[in-house]
């Protein structure tokens, strides 16, 4: 069995695309998944299986049983564990909850990714990797100066945690491995 995680996009922002985590654990033991916790209140699933579950079986999953329709990246605990510890803006002294990580669903191309010049991003800094895109925020994600338009181009969907999010899915990770 390997340690999965599923990252719900837009669950539980705003009035918008709601569901109770113990709908959403129902929804993954249904599918045969083991071992199913959330995390937070946001859409964070840690399971296990012997095999890559399907995203879009897991989306209309979810769809059928909540009313909501949620684009799900699905990746390997193994993974999430380097993206987190790959974080090249993680510094002393940063705020955590001010740095992004957004996971993407598919591999990203860090070479043609086009990503705003730096002057217009201020104090903000942006890292396009293989499999996530890193971003600190000093002043807040609503107040971002990247351009909806650089999400959209990058072609896989992304979702986005804070890196505290991001380390306690870690912990969480590393208390089921030593179990």
């Amino acid at each position: 069995m390997t340690d999965r995680v599923a990252l719900l996009r837009g669950i539980n922002v705003g009035v918008a695309k709601r569901i109770a985590m113990a709908d959403l654990r129902a929804v993954y033991e249904g599918l045969g998944f083991t071992r199913v916790a959330t995390l937070l209140n946001s859409g964070n699933v840690v399971f296990s299986s012997d095999a890559a579950p399907d995203p879009a079986v897991v989306r209309a999953a979810v769809r059928a049983a909540t009313g909501v329709d949620s684009e799900v990246v699905l990746l390997d605990g193994d993974t999430v564990r380097r993206i987190a510890a790959d974080n090249p803006l993680r510094r002393p002294g940063r705020d955590p909850r001010r740095l992004s990580v957004a996971f993407a669903a598919a591999p990203l191309d860090p070479d043609t990714a086009v990503v705003p010049p730096p002057e217009s991003l201020g104090a903000e800094e942006l890292v396009v990797s293989r499999d996530a895109v890193y971003q600190w925020l000093p002043d807040g994600v609503t107040a971002s100066r990247v351009p909806p338009a650089f999400w959209k181009a990058l072609g896989p969907t992304v979702t986005a945690r804070n890196d505290a999010t991001v380390l306690r899915i870690v912990e969480l990770l590393s208390a089921r491995a030593a179990m």
